[in-house]
């Protein structure tokens, strides 16, 4: 910090505060990865919410100070690496003792008197104080100045603490993030990394919240179909309302000219505001404020003005997060938009015509059709092919009818809703989250639905195409497959030219013979099920020489229109009866479909047999059992890794002799987080690339390295560029994914291996870091250092705890 005339001096030159106007990208050995990028948007003269970094030098000083330096490098030495338990104990009273420290009384004031005049850049002290409350509420953030863990600080996977408000606390937090520097993981992560810890330094970004009465995001170009227009999304309040899918935004489109092409005002209803403890708190909106427009004409153009700097200073694409504080914009984030895709060539021209409903584009395509409106399931026999299915939300009973339809409109939804990953392997065209379809459509009405755009019609208007599948030529070592449910859909799958399935859901070829597997077996009919399952899965294994299928999933909440389906109500059909479970409490239903995937063997078929929501060794052993009995040895046995049950017992299934492994994302990203990803109130927390959810698949990945295993994945995080970059460099095997994702998939995996994949500053990334978690190859080995007896007690006394250290 510069300091003024007449301001605090002391006998020493550390500075412990940086000004973000003093930084820049070039500044992480004092600010660190976050601070440093700060600093570089500040002073390319993008309003960020005001704040000042405290040093890594002034982190150094604490610890020289407090005298901790010495006795921390004692308790660091003796640390055996392979030892979790002793790791855990050692970081953390490493931790305390920062903690505890009294803080440097030089160093308190030069922080606090930063804080004071927070927001005045070291210069306007006395009109910012006029303008700013003594005490304001701040974002107190960890910022990592190693290289290797200044990427790290950036995805926010190191200490933050929100709503911070107070000279002490403020303090308090600093400590805390200094203390962050010895987790385990860090302090494991920099051993194995070959960092003196002595020589690790962290920094701490202080900045003001800003307490938005408008808020949103804005995409320097339109992600839907790659033109060259900004889109704005708006609400009033703080951004949560729009993060979490709680509030409709308005939504504004701009040309590149700077002209505002199109403006949609929706009903907002309420807005998220922040309280004076700093909780955030709904609160109503008057019908005048709600059904009003969150944006001035200004403010729009100088968002878009503001997304075109930023793009054109990062030379990518960006999607940014903004916040208006009474008038005053501020860029609180900025980030490269990671879905851009080819438009496809049919949908170049607008449709011409009267739009008379909009929600977001989910399957690429444009089809017209008779609405068919579907309440109920007993509404799902009068759809027949061609017509456009409109109801509030898919569901797996659905999917025999939605292959019917030339379209498919909901009322809610995103873009992970059922409706949208079925519809984009069906390759049909598909429009999530209308509000109003079933209300605003009218039985029988001929629409023609775009969605590439997001927008239904009056009437047969425009041609009708759809999303063409592209041949996979990329040449990769990590395998690439294709997810296949259905017979209809497996010659388009098979158009990528690959020669693997690796997802066969059965439950729809089930879903296609009306009845209820319980029907069968009441029946005593368990030979014609047998046929149901071998003559849909023959039908697939025509187009593909490998196939590994999954056994029957059927929750009780699903499927509830066939024939002979249960009559039971379960409280939580999630956690209820399906799965390999429900396979096991009924073995010849299980065995009916063993027999099915066999004889499609005998064809010359690899099979691969998946078991569902697996989460003990016995699921393992009674299935082997039932495949030698049945002579079926020269099938490959593998297991979902979809609870945190199977992440835990990793090792176990591997020692029982199983051939492979794959993740499915949907249900562990859900499992982990305790979050329903269909309950609109929560949908914004689920996340598959949550650290949780990463730190559970680095473990099995090393696991089932050490021990011969394959790996997979098969959820839909498998086609997001992110997660594929991740698994990719810990050395994933083969990764599935819808058809229409192969190709750019595949490309994408292609420029990994090759080293080709590049960042926003044009150097080689060095991929996804989970700050303080270590790569797979670089852990394969570490239990093996270990004896069998020590292993075997330490994986008592921590209770079967992750290895991932």
């Amino acid at each position: 910090m510069r300091r003024e005339e007449g301001e605090i001096e002391d006998d020493f030159d550390v500075e412990f505060v940086k000004w973000f106007s003093e930084i820049n990208r070039n500044s992480v050995s004092v600010a660190g990865g976050k601070g440093a990028n700060l600093g570089e948007i500040y002073n390319a003269k993008i309003p960020v919410p005001p704040g000042f970094v405290v040093t890594a030098q002034a982190y150094e000083h604490f610890i020289e100070k407090a005298g901790l330096k010495d006795e921390m490098k004692k308790l660091l030495d003796e640390i055996n690496y392979n030892n979790t338990k002793q790791l855990d104990d050692v970081t953390r009273e490493i931790r305390k003792m920062i903690v505890d420290s009294g803080f440097p009384e030089e160093m308190r004031r030069e922080i606090i008197h930063a804080y004071e005049k927070l927001g005045s850049d070291g210069t306007r002290i006395d009109e910012i104080r006029k303008r700013i409350p003594e005490s304001v509420f701040v974002a107190v953030r960890s910022s990592a100045t190693a290289e290797d863990l200044a990427d790290a600080s950036f995805a926010g996977q190191q200490e933050t603490y929100l709503n911070v408000k107070g000279n002490d606390e403020l303090i308090e937090s600093i400590k805390k993030c200094f203390a962050s520097l010895y987790t385990s993981r860090a302090t494991y992560y920099r051993q194995k990394k070959g960092f003196k810890h002595e020589e690790t330094k962290l920094a701490v970004v202080v900045q003001r919240m800003v307490d938005s009465d408008k808020s949103g995001v804005i995409f320097s170009k339109d992600p839907s179909y790659n033109n060259e227009n900004t889109i704005i999304e708006a609400v009033f309040g703080l951004g949560e309302g729009i993060v979490s899918g709680m509030i409709t935004p308005d939504k504004y489109v701009v040309s590149s000219e700077m002209k505002i092409l199109d403006v949609k005002i929706t009903d907002k209803k309420v807005a998220i505001t922040r309280n004076s403890s700093g909780k955030n708190i709904e609160v109503a909106l008057t019908k005048e404020k709600s059904n009003s427009q969150v944006l001035k004409e200004s403010e729009v153009k100088k968002l878009a003005e503001f997304a075109l700097r930023l793009e054109e200073h990062y030379d990518k694409p960006q999607d940014i997060e903004f916040a208006i504080e009474n008038g005053e914009i501020f860029i609180v984030q900025t980030r490269a938009i990671t879905t851009m895709e080819k438009r496809i060539e049919e949908s170049n021209a607008e449709i011409e015509g009267d739009i008379i409903l909009e929600g977001l584009a989910a399957s690429p395509g444009i089809a017209s059709g008779k609405v068919k409106i579907v309440r109920t399931t007993e509404d799902l026999e009068k759809i027949i092919s061609g017509d456009v299915l409109v109801t509030k939300m898919t569901n797996p009973d659905m999917v025999v009818t939605m292959q019917k339809s030339s379209a498919i409109i909901t009322d809610e939804g995103g873009l992970t809703a059922h409706a949208a990953i079925v519809s984009r392997e069906m390759g049909i065209p598909c429009i999530v989250g209308t509000h109003e379809a079933t209300t605003k459509l009218t039985e029988g009405e001929i629409v023609t639905v775009d969605g590439f755009r997001g927008k239904v019609y009056s009437g047969k208007v425009g041609e009708e195409t759809k999303k063409e599948i592209e041949k996979v030529t990329a040449k990769t070592k990590t395998k690439i497959k294709v997810t296949v449910d259905l017979p209809t859909f497996a010659e388009r799958a098979s158009r990528t030219g690959l020669n693997s399935v690796g997802l066969l859901r059965i439950e729809g070829i089930i879903a296609e013979s009306g009845k209820h597997p319980d029907l069968f077996l009441k029946q005593k009919k368990l030979k014609e099920y047998e046929e149901v399952v071998f003559k849909g899965v023959n039908e697939i294994a025509k187009y593909f020489d490998e196939l590994w299928v999954r056994t029957s999933d059927i929750r009780s909440d699903e499927f509830q229109n066939l024939f002979g389906a249960p009559e039971i109500k379960e409280a939580n059909p999630m956690l209820g009866m399906h799965g390999i479970r429900y396979g096991l409490k009924h073995p010849e239903i299980l065995k009916s479909e063993l027999n099915a995937l066999k004889r499609v063997s005998e064809n010359g078929k690899e099979i691969g047999v998946l078991l569902p929501q697996a989460i003990s060794v016995d699921d393992v052993i009674k299935t082997k059992k039932f495949l030698q009995e049945i002579k079926f040895s020269k099938a490959k046995l593998g297991v979902m890794i979809e609870t945190p049950a199977a992440v835990q017992l990793i090792k176990d299934f591997c020692d029982e002799g199983i051939d492979f492994v794959s993740f499915g994302t949907n249900d562990l990203t859900q499992y982990l987080l305790a979050v329903d990803r269909g309950n609109k109130e929560v949908q914004y927390l689920y996340d598959e690339m949550h650290p949780a959810v990463l730190y559970q698949l680095e473990y099995v990945l090393r696991v089932a390295k050490r021990n011969n295993v394959l790996t997979s994945i098969c959820g839909q995080a498998g086609s997001k560029k992110e997660m594929v970059k991740f698994l990719v460099e810990r050395g994933i095997d083969s990764i599935s994914v819808n058809s229409d994702a192969a190709k750019e998939i595949s490309d994408y995996v292609e420029q990994i291996e090759k080293g080709e994949f590049k960042g926003n500053n044009g150097q080689l990334e060095k991929g996804v870091d989970l700050s303080e978690s270590v790569p797979a190859s670089e852990l394969q080995d570490d239990d093996d250092n270990m004896g069998e007896e020590e292993k075997q007690r330490e994986a008592k006394k921590d209770g079967g705890k992750l290895d991932i250290f």
